[in-house]
């Protein structure tokens, strides 16, 4: 049992000097590996957390994002408007309409927390990261300016080729087929 435990001293006096010393001197000569840039932009990974870009058709201004922001950086303004009915004989319907949509950047930790919260996909992380101002104030952006960064968003990545087919395009795809096959059934009975 005593031989399997590591000694707690070395053999020779100032060995860890003499390896902590030889590891200086290994990094000491390899060249640094400087990014200049201003000049050269760096290469992010694709799915850098940059700034949270906006996109507007997809917010019902539901609030969540709002409510769940640790740091309540979010402003959102909306107003009621009524739909007229879709068929005659209707109801008309209200709809809540964005007024306003700002992120305060100087206040937001990067916590994605609004992103994940989202039900119907209207936040997302953009790589952009070049949005500094010289004023703090100007660091709260409108919904225009999260606009412009959600046409910087990248692609989700595409699935594995072994990965599973995602349940709503199977069930689409089922009811396609399904939709299909009774179309073909009549039009064999015709002929």
């Amino acid at each position: 049992m005593a031989d399997s435990l590591p000694p707690t001293r070395s053999r020779f006096p100032g060995s860890g000097l003499a390896k902590g010393l030889a590891v200086t001197l290994r990094t000491m000569t390899r060249k640094s590996v400087t990014e200049q840039y201003p000049d050269a932009q760096p290469e992010l990974p694709p799915r850098t957390r940059g700034v949270i870009g906006l996109f507007e058709e997809n917010c019902t201004v539901c609030m969540l994002c709002a409510r769940e922001c640790p740091d309540w950086c979010i402003y959102i303004d909306s107003h009621k408007e009524t739909v007229p009915p879709a068929a005659p004989g209707g109801r008309e319907r209200s709809r809540n309409v964005l007024n306003r949509f700002a992120i305060d950047f100087s206040l937001c930790m990067y916590c994605g927390i609004c992103i994940e919260v989202c039900p119907f996909d209207a936040l997302f992380w953009s790589p952009e990261f070049e949005y500094a101002e010289t004023d703090i104030r100007e660091l709260t952006h409108e919904r225009d300016k999260l606009r412009e960064w959600m046409w910087t968003v990248p692609a989700p990545p595409a699935l594995d080729p072994g990965a599973e087919e995602p349940k709503e395009n199977a069930a689409a795809r089922k009811t396609a087929e399904k939709l299909a096959a009774a179309q073909a059934v009549p039009e064999e009975g015709q002929s």
